[in-house]
């Protein structure tokens, strides 16, 4: 079939697919709308899910696949206020296990984030786990170690890490987690780190819903990120791909009982 196809039966003709286009690749034509020049489609569907009347399909994200809204309401402001700010980075997990189920859910919501350009390409491995996790946390510390050794970036905070965990077995690193999601991406992709932002992010909001904690190991992506062989090993990522982020994912000990405060919005407006 061709890119857009359109029922002209239904169509009125009001133009919203050409406003929404981000590529520009949509004109209104004589007939409705047609695709005009050789500017690419970026798969986003935005075309096919403004129309008020279902008439135009997209070969790239078809209309049978797109789900209704039905009447839908957005939460009202001060509700959606609470849930953004109810957000929390996990740092105390039950000793219990997150069912493949619940944890494949989270990351079918968490996939639907922005990407940019639409270049999603993100996939994931879920590590499950103390003893697996544990030489993770190994691998990280190892790599500490060297940095301090060698006097390199973030030294000084990272030998506080490091002690902890020597002297007193505090694991700083994944605390104590038994399960990790790390998302990967082919070498080629153009920006999987970021792109994984927003993933975390979607999974960090709906995650709470599921009564999961979560929180972005930052330790263990900046580990990975500073191509640290050990780490790579140990999560058997293969030639030719790259990691993107890292995700703690559990049940936590604790619920917190009030929205914590930050500092002070600075704006300017000009």
């Amino acid at each position: 079939m061709a890119l857009i196809t359109v029922d002209m039966e239904k169509c009125i003709r009001c133009g919203a697919c050409v406003d929404v286009c981000p590529g520009n690749i949509l004109g209104m034509g004589a007939q409705g709308p047609e695709k005009t020049g050789e500017r690419t489609c970026i798969s986003c569907g935005h075309c096919v899910a403004v129309c008020p009347v279902g008439a135009l399909d997209n070969r790239k994200n078809r209309l049978a696949k797109q789900v209704e809204l039905n009447g839908f309401a957005y939460p009202a402001a001060e509700e959606m206020e609470k849930i953004l700010r109810f957000r929390r980075s996990c740092r105390a997990y039950q000793d219990k296990l997150v069912p493949a189920k619940d944890i494949e859910k989270l990351l079918d919501v968490a996939r639907h984030a922005p990407t940019g350009g639409n270049s999603q390409g993100l996939s994931f491995l879920v590590f499950t786990g103390r003893e697996k996790l544990d030489a993770f946390v190994e691998a990280v510390i190892c790599w500490m170690e060297h940095i301090i050794k060698t006097d390199g970036p973030r030294a000084d905070y990272f030998t506080g890490v490091v002690g902890n965990y020597r002297n007193e077995g505090i694991d700083s690193i994944l605390r104590g987690v038994r399960q990790l999601i790390v998302a990967i991406a082919p070498d080629a992709h153009r920006g999987p780190r970021d792109n994984c932002a927003f993933v975390w992010a979607y999974a960090e909001l709906f995650a709470p819903s599921m009564g999961l904690g979560t929180c972005i190991a930052g330790f263990v992506q900046g580990c990975a990120f500073a191509g640290w062989q050990p780490l790579l090993e140990l999560m058997d990522i293969h030639p030719g791909m790259q990691v993107g982020g890292a995700l703690m994912v559990g049940y936590p000990c604790y619920g917190y009982k009030r929205l914590v405060a930050r500092q002070p919005l600075l704006v300017e407006f000009r």
